[in-house]
C-alpha cells in the first residue's frame, strides 16, 4: 500500500507548480518575480521539510530564507561602497 497523504516535499511541488502557473498570469513584467518565488520555495527543500508539516510552510520559510541572504548581501555591498 502506498502513502494515503501528500508528504511536504510533494506538497511543496504542487505549491511551486501553482506558483508557476500564477505567474504565468501575472503581467509580463512581473512573471521573472514569480518564477524567482517558485526558485527561491524550492531551494531549501530537504532542511525545510524536515522542521515543517506543512507544504506551504516549508515553501514560504525557503523564500524567506532566500530573501534575508539576498538583504544580507546587498547591505554588505552598501558597507563596503561607504568604506571606500
Amino acid at each position: 500500500m502506498g502513502r494515503s497523504f501528500e508528504s511536504v516535499r510533494q506538497g511543496v511541488k504542487s505549491i511551486a507548480d501553482r506558483w508557476a502557473r500564477s505567474s504565468r498570469a501575472l503581467k509580463k513584467e512581473d512573471q521573472q518575480y514569480g518564477e524567482r518565488l517558485v526558485e527561491l520555495a524550492k531551494k531549501h527543500s530537504s532542511e525545510a521539510f524536515i522542521a515543517c508539516d506543512d507544504p506551504l510552510e516549508a515553501a514560504v520559510f525557503s523564500v524567506l530564507v532566500e530573501t534575508l541572504k539576498r538583504q544580507d548581501q546587498i547591505e554588505s555591498l552598501l558597507r563596503e561602497d561607504v568604506d571606500r
